[in-house]
């Protein structure tokens, strides 16, 4: 009898174990496409001034206190204040992973986020986007001159920067920012595939999905651009 009763109580406990696993990294349910068309359906109502500000309630809250978070996106945006995600995506408490930074740099910081949100959180879809008069790009473009822990911080930028004023020298500096902006957004998911073995390894067999957006700051309209052109090659395909 007592012996039935140790067992019983290590399968409780197990059951525990099991549960709060699941509460952890259970996954929101949806794959990478419908995980997508959700954030597109929420920055929709977001331009039209429909938003429904869903999950932003006492019980939502208690829900994800309780249950544990299943966001269904990562979304790696700027710092920048005019940026508010869940608010473009008009998503609530538990529902987006948010990783914020200036520039939308993808260095050890924000790629070991996105793995923790891709592997223990199991979100399925991470979207790298910029924004519209973004500072972080302009003063590097600008070659302004920044604090020693602002120039490292904007490092992977330069990259981007470089190539495209050796592409289109010729153009004014409000186009070589606006391009330069883009050009960052894909530097960005270079760099998380480039440093990230998990990450790459997981796109290659469709785990998740990474693609690039920007994110104009005046209309709130959110410009999808699908995968990096140069997917296969990132990937070792």
């Amino acid at each position: 009898m007592k012996r039935l009763s140790m067992l019983l109580v290590a399968f409780v406990f197990c059951l525990g174990l099991a549960a709060s696993a699941v509460a952890s990294s259970g996954g929101s349910g949806l794959g990478a496409d419908e995980a997508l068309t959700k954030l597109k359906e929420g920055n929709d109502r977001y331009v039209a001034g429909a938003s429904v500000a869903p999950h932003q309630d006492a019980a939502r809250r208690h829900e994800t206190a309780t249950s544990g978070q299943h966001p269904f996106a990562t979304v790696l945006s700027c710092a920048d204040s005019r940026v508010p995600v869940e608010v473009v995506f008009d998503q609530g408490v538990g529902d987006v992973f948010v990783v914020r930074v200036a520039g939308n740099v993808a260095a050890v910081d924000e790629i070991g986020t996105m793995e923790y949100g891709a592997e223990h959180l199991g979100v399925p879809l991470i979207v790298v986007m910029a924004h519209t008069k973004c500072g972080a790009v302009t003063a590097v473009v600008k070659n302004e001159p920044v604090t020693e822990n602002i120039g490292q911080l904007v490092a992977p930028i330069v990259p981007a920067v470089k190539a495209v004023k050796a592409r289109f020298a010729s153009d004014s500096l409000e186009d070589l920012i606006n391009k330069s902006i883009e050009a960052n957004m894909w530097q960005a998911i270079s760099d998380i595939y480039a440093k990230s073995p998990m990450l790459k390894q997981m796109a290659a067999a469709g785990k998740i999905k990474v693609v690039g957006a920007l994110y104009d700051i005046d209309s709130g309209q959110v410009r999808w651009f699908g995968e990096h052109p140069s997917q296969a090659n990132l990937l070792g395909k």
